[in-house]
């Protein structure tokens, strides 16, 4: 079961266990004590079968280009199981975050990249929507309230932690 199912699925070892114990106890664990989950995943990751940090940084990749901001990848990876140790290394930069808000700007048709006039329950909508999906407050009012593309695009492309 558990070679199969980190064959299908990019996992972290304790989404393995979580899936084994539940996979065990929906087939009814005749066995004595506690099944043998642990050593199973200890041997996976020994194996190199999972790998908690390719696992976060891979998602932690996917999140940020869908447009999701460092709140929302902080909760999906640790809602994954993945340590803190390892969730600070794969923590996106300011540019990358800032990269990302405009990601999902641009595909929600927020702030420039929608309509040329909103009105302010709109605008509140937007920047509710922005929240919601990880990014500070500041960097959701900047881009709902630019002016252009090109100023939203040039905040984005910017060094500095603004």
């Amino acid at each position: 079961m558990a070679l199969a199912y980190v064959a299908r699925f990019a996992t972290s070892a304790a989404k393995l266990d979580l899936y084994l114990r539940r996979k065990l106890r929906e087939r009814g664990w005749a066995g004595e004590g506690e099944p043998p989950v642990a050593a199973t995943v200890a041997r996976f990751v020994a194996a190199g079968y999972v790998d908690d940090a390719a696992f976060a940084k891979a998602k932690s990749g996917s999140l940020l280009r869908r447009g999701y901001g460092a709140r929302r990848i902080e909760q999906a990876l640790g809602a994954a199981g993945i340590a803190e140790t390892v969730r600070e290394e794969v923590r996106a930069g300011a540019a990358a975050q800032r990269q990302a808000a405009l990601a999902l700007a641009r595909k929600r048709r927020f702030g420039p990249f929608g309509a040329a006039m909103i009105d302010r329950a709109l605008r509140e909508k937007q920047v509710a929507a922005l929240l919601r999906a990880g990014h500070p407050l500041d960097s959701a009012r900047f881009l709902v309230d630019a002016a252009t593309i090109e100023v939203a695009e040039e905040w984005a492309e910017a060094n500095e932690d603004t």
